[in-house]
């Protein structure tokens, strides 16, 4: 899933100004930051594919500060130009940074302003999301990041608004990408904008890669709130909505538990949690729909009810836009992948006492980025699995609503 902002052709139709060069992307390298991230625009931008129909870039390796480079795999890298070469880029591309605690060199920050004042197309990969916002230039727009720090920079930097399930969200001249190999979406998608469909896949070939990447992060999303909440007044009112899951009852109540009007239960839960309430709500049922169709034989009418929903139609609606299949698709494929004779337990014994699930029978082996086994939805009845929070106690955070897609 991806986001193209159509509230923006003035930016995305600036012109650049000086010596930039559309044709000239410029990659920001700093010490500390992954190997991976850093790799993607040097593979994309960097390597001359005019034999495969792809046009080519002229690419700018640049170091965002003084001092060996030095990756977290271990390598050494050697920049051959410094900050004042991003004049001549029409592009610059920040890859991952190296800590959402540190802040940025003050000298980059200045040079990425210069090069947005220009006209030049800002890029974030990952982490980088961090730097563009220290930079202010995020500030009012749609943005995206790896779905681990998207809380944390909806929290650091209230006025970018964070949709932490986009794959990459381009804003015209400003782009985010989501966690580590979604800056391969992103890349390909600039590939695109500049030179069309064709170009775009035929690079996607050559990397063995989709051209398009349907879904996004929240397949991967980790659903548990920032700490902060453990000591905010917000905490008990959750802790009673994950209680009473299988009970009809609205953000209202909510609200009305919280002693708020419904405005600034909205605006406090938003704050805490870069979520819209009613999002997440729906989205804790979908998660006990889950556990049940996973852990119990109940019916998908009996899991619409024990869930809280109004209807098996309104489980089924919103079960499928979160997953991208029906309840009894999600239960037959997640069987498929069981060990033979193990029998579904009862749905109850299976969640603890807080209500939070134990860890999902069946899986065995790593998934992508270190999470469970996905399934494709689209092949052997797959669909996908979302991660779990194994530790006692946790709670669910939904991203905040859609910006587009």
């Amino acid at each position: 899933m991806s986001h193209d902002s159509t509230a923006a052709p003035e930016a995305a139709a600036r012109k650049l100004s000086g010596r930039r060069r559309k044709e000239i992307v410029a990659v920001l390298l700093f010490s500390g930051g992954p190997i991976f991230e850093s790799s993607i625009p040097l593979s994309v931008f960097g390597i001359d594919r005019q034999d495969a129909g792809v046009p080519r870039y002229r690419l700018l390796v640049c170091a965002g500060e003084e001092g060996p480079l030095r990756t977290t795999g271990g390598l050494e890298l050697t920049a051959p130009h410094g900050l004042e070469a991003i004049s001549r880029a029409g592009t610059v591309v920040v890859p991952a940074w190296r800590s959402i605690t540190a802040p940025p060199p003050e000298e980059a920050l200045d040079a990425l302003r210069r090069a947005h004042e220009e006209g030049a197309r800002i890029v974030g990969l990952c982490t980088g999301a961090f730097v563009l916002a220290a930079a202010g230039l995020l500030d009012g727009r749609p943005a995206t990041t790896h779905w681990m720090y998207a809380p944390t920079l909806a929290k650091r930097y209230p006025s970018v608004h964070v949709d932490p399930r986009e794959l990459f969200v381009d804003d015209g001249d400003v782009l985010t990408s989501a966690g580590t190999a979604a800056g391969i979406d992103l890349c390909l998608h600039i590939v695109r904008t500049d030179h069309g469909n064709e170009a775009a896949g035929a690079l996607a070939r050559r990397l063995v890669v989709p051209p398009r990447r349907s879904g996004g992060q929240e397949r991967y999303l980790d659903r548990s709130l920032p700490e902060e909440i453990g000591a905010d007044p917000l905490a008990e009112v959750v802790a009673w909505a994950l209680e009473h899951l299988h009970e009809q009852f609205d953000v209202e109540t909510l609200a009305a538990r919280a002693y708020m009007s419904r405005r600034t239960f909205d605006r406090r839960f938003r704050s805490l949690t870069g979520s819209a309430p009613l999002q997440w709500l729906i989205t804790q049922r979908v998660l006990q729909a889950q556990r049940l169709l996973e852990t119990s034989d109940y019916s998908v009418d009996e899991v619409a009810g024990r869930c809280g929903f109004r209807s098996p139609v309104a489980l089924r609606g919103h079960f499928r836009r979160q997953l991208g299949s029906s309840p009894a698709a999600y239960r037959a494929a997640y069987r498929a992948r069981r060990p033979q004779g193990d029998r579904p337990a009862d749905a109850e014994a299976s969640l603890s006492m807080s209500g939070q699930p134990g860890p999902p029978p069946g899986l065995a082996g790593p998934g992508p980025l270190g999470h469970p086994p996905m399934l494709h939805p689209d092949r052997d009845n797959g669909v996908p699995m979302q991660s779990r929070r194994q530790a006692a106690g946790a709670v669910g955070l939904l991203p905040g609503p859609r910006s587009g897609s």
